[in-house]
């Protein structure tokens, strides 16, 4: 059985409203130096029967986890 984690992420270029106001809330909280905040998402799973995780959690990202015309992922399996 593998461990899987799937970080999604918005591309770069593509409006990240949700980070915009963690980066205002931020700055109203004293923390002035943080910049470019982004908000992502997280999805862990463990994954049976696959001879490659990494594999089959792409095809999993292609089809249903990440839109793909505005979101980038980065997959770990272990």
């Amino acid at each position: 059985m593998a461990k899987v984690k799937v970080h999604v992420f918005l591309k770069p270029g593509v409006l990240d409203v949700q980070g915009k106001a963690v980066e205002q809330a931020l700055h109203g909280l004293g923390w002035s130096g943080v910049a470019n905040a982004r908000v992502g998402k997280l999805i862990e799973f463990d994954l049976d029967g696959a001879a490659d995780p990494a594999a089959e959690a792409k095809k999993m990202c292609e089809q249903l986890l990440a839109n793909t015309v505005i979101e980038s992922y980065r997959i770990e399996a272990a």
